[in-house]
């Protein structure tokens, strides 16, 4: 389960707003039975969002979605849903989101 790894949303609650995760937490925490993920929204042109360094825009398979960062959440490895692919070519923005949640900068 690697670092930025995009799964599928199994949650039939939520998967219709947030089709995917992904997967934020650093490898080196791989033996933990949780997984620390970011939903991710589908955005919608030409709409901007206020605060894009905690909700950045990122492409995964043809489409643009949003991380949402604030809904970030730990979940069980055993409820993600299928690997769908990676976003780890767009690590920065991602991580940037993630420490301006927790740090503020």
């Amino acid at each position: 389960m690697p670092q930025f790894a995009v799964y599928r949303n199994a949650d039939p609650r939520t998967n219709a707003v947030f089709p995917f995760l992904v997967d934020v937490q650093v490898d080196l925490l791989r033996d933990l039975h949780t997984r620390v993920v970011v939903p991710m929204a589908k955005a919608r042109a030409p709409e901007t969002f206020p605060l894009t360094h905690l909700t950045p825009t990122v492409d995964f398979d043809g489409e643009t979605y949003v991380l949402m960062t604030p809904q970030l959440a730990g979940v069980s490895r055993a409820e993600l849903g299928p690997h769908a692919g990676s976003v780890g070519d767009q690590w920065s923005a991602i991580s940037t989101a993630v420490e301006f949640l927790v740090r503020g900068f």
